[in-house]
C-alpha cells in the first residue's frame, strides 16, 4: 500500500492527528503546519504507512475515527475539515461513507 495522506484542519488539528495515527492497526506519523489559521486554527497531515486489513478496514478505521471525533468535539476540540489526499484526488469526509472512503482508498492499495 502506498502511504496515505490526511488533511486536518481546525485548533484540535494536531490531538485529531495524534489520535488518529495512535488507532490500532494504524502505523504512520504527522506534521503540524507552522502557519496558524487566521482563526487560531491549525493544519496537521498524517502520513499512515500501513494498517492492518485492507481497503475496507482501513475506511472503516477512518471514518470510526472522524465520527467518533466530530461527536465528542466539545470535549477534544474542534476539528473544522478532514481530507484524505491521494495523487487521483481529495476526498473529504465530511458526509463520507465507509464505501465512499474506501473507493477512494482503491488506487493506493494497487
Amino acid at each position: 500500500m502506498a502511504d496515505l495522506q490526511i488533511a486536518i484542519e481546525g485548533a484540535a488539528a494536531d490531538t485529531a492527528a495524534e489520535a488518529l495515527v495512535a488507532l490500532e492497526g494504524v502505523e504512520g506519523s504527522y506534521e503540524v503546519s507552522g502557519a496558524v489559521q487566521k482563526d487560531g486554527g491549525l493544519t496537521a497531515v498524517a502520513t499512515i504507512v500501513g494498517i492492518v486489513g485492507g481497503v475496507l478496514t482501513i475506511a472503516e478505521q477512518l471514518h470510526k475515527w472522524y465520527t467518533a471525533w466530530r461527536e465528542r468535539q466539545q470535549e477534544q476540540g474542534k476539528i473544522d475539515k478532514v481530507l484524505i489526499v491521494t495523487s487521483k484526488g481529495r476526498l473529504l469526509l465530511e458526509g463520507a461513507t465507509v464505501e465512499d472512503i474506501a473507493k477512494a482508498l482503491e488506487p493506493l492499495a494497487k
